[in-house]
């Protein structure tokens, strides 16, 4: 009953997160209204340059003239032969480099197929999907949030049986709010120490705990952070995964995520629908400030 009641949860925090947007941004302090009508007129550069009519040369500033074709010497083409030969050793190697990692990537992970060790007559460990004893993950996503949001979300965690440990970094752009011209930035960074709970080769539901960061455009802040994570095989190389991430004090931040992992050996592609809620409780002017954003994201990654 472990994963009905998880997305349950999850379904109620995305309430909260995909509620209407509000006008305020979070971490930054009220500008005047008159910024708007604001404007900053710059001339026109004053420095030109005058063409030359057709047939004219231009004089160079140290007073040398192109070279001339003629004044190639044929030792020029005796030089083919040697990037011939270093081109090829190049490719050579490049060729190598491709193989080597493509088989690495197909012959490891944790969402093999299922085989024995030919030595033990054993399953391999790697065929255990979400049950291998240690694991480690490093992925990149793209934010393609509504109301032209977009940002990357990084991730590395190493695991064992049960504990494990992993860190978060966000970095967000978004249009300002007060109609003045460029982005408000926001990085949110999580480490967290992680435990699971429920550990099987189909499923794996983990509690999570540390500190959470935010670094908004007027002010850093900084408090403790819980999240709730769930990874279920729907059929052996595709997942469903849902996280759920709150920290309460001194800001408020709810992120939510559910999506679907391709594993291809150790290469995993993800793909899914994130909703983040923001508010600063007032710590910056008095004033509460609220972003709410959601959108679907998209990357991939590595598992070990």
């Amino acid at each position: 009953m472990f994963p009905f009641k998880t997305l349950w949860c999850l379904g109620v925090l995305a309430g909260l997160v995909w509620a209407p947007a509000a006008e305020a941004r979070f971490g930054k302090k009220n500008t005047p209204s008159d910024s708007k009508s604001s404007t900053h007129d710059s001339s026109a550069d004053p420095d030109t340059h005058e063409a030359s009519a057709i047939g004219t040369e231009d004089d160079d500033d140290d007073g040398k003239k192109p070279r001339s074709r003629d004044a190639f010497t044929d030792d020029d083409c005796c030089s083919d032969e040697g990037d011939d030969e270093s081109g090829g050793i190049v490719a050579s190697l490049l060729s190598g480099l491709f193989q080597g990692a493509a088989r690495t990537i197909a012959n490891t992970g944790t969402h093999l197929s299922e085989r024995l060790d030919p030595e033990t007559s054993q399953p391999l460990l790697a065929g255990r999907r979400h049950a291998v004893p240690l694991s480690f993950r490093l992925s990149a996503q793209r934010l393609v949030m509504l109301d032209d949001v977009r940002g990357v979300d990084l991730l590395a965690g190493l695991e064992g049986q049960r504990f494990g440990v992993e860190t978060r970094m966000m970095w967000l752009k978004q249009p300002t709010d007060d109609g003045t011209p460029g982005e408000d930035d926001l990085m949110l960074v999580s480490a967290h120490l992680t435990y699971a709970f429920v550990v099987h080769d189909a499923l794996r539901l983990r509690a999570e705990g540390g500190l959470s960061t935010a670094h908004a455009p007027d002010i850093t802040l900084a408090g403790p952070s819980v999240a709730l994570s769930f990874e279920a095989c729907l059929f052996s190389p595709l997942d469903f995964e849902a996280r759920a991430q709150l920290t309460p004090l001194p800001f408020l931040q709810v992120d939510a995520t559910v999506g679907l992992a391709l594993h291809l050996g150790s290469l995993m592609l993800r793909g899914g629908w994130r909703g983040l809620y923001l508010d600063d409780l007032g710590t910056v002017d008095g004033v509460a400030h609220v972003d709410r954003m959601h959108g679907p994201y998209f990357g991939g990654g590595f598992t070990f």
